[in-house]
């Protein structure tokens, strides 16, 4: 059992990490012709999830970054042509500065989400249905375990 099993880890293990770095490789080269970068895109993720707007500081604290870079990364796409946000005073916290998607911002979040999501329906939908549902509830219960077992606060 214990040789099945560390076999098994090791192949999951690196199917896993070929996914992973295969989905960056091909995101990056979508977000590129979309003339846009990865942590880029994330800002614009973040802000659509958040209806259009969020504090900087929440969104440096969601990706783990310091809020000197998420100005930074704010102030890139801010001088876009056309600028994809916009940034002001909080009202509420003068201290804070809120960021908020643009009318372009926005239409650029989803003709790239649109872009990615057509080639998942293009892989995916080679396989039957019964398949499609099986491979999502098997990626769903290996994520269910793997959050309860190791949840994230606990890595830290």
């Amino acid at each position: 059992m214990s040789d099945n099993l560390d076999h098994d880890v090791a192949e999951l293990w690196s199917l896993l990490f070929d996914i992973v770095t295969d989905g960056e490789k091909r995101l990056a080269a979508h977000l590129e012709a979309h003339q846009i970068t990865p942590p880029q895109f994330y800002v614009l993720k973040t802000l659509s999830e958040n209806g259009g707007a969020c504090r900087i500081g929440d969104i440096a604290r969601d990706h783990h970054l310091t809020n000197a870079t998420m100005t930074g990364l704010v102030k890139r796409l801010e001088a876009m042509d056309p600028p994809l946000v916009q940034r002001k005073r909080s009202a509420t916290d003068g201290r804070s500065v809120d960021v908020s998607l643009t009318p372009d911002g926005a239409r650029r979040f989803v003709a790239i989400q649109r872009g990615l999501i057509e080639q998942l329906q293009a892989v995916f939908g080679l396989l039957p249905d019964e398949e499609r549902r099986d491979i999502i509830g098997k990626v769903r219960l290996y994520f269910t375990i793997f959050s309860q077992q190791f949840p994230i606060d606990d890595l830290s």
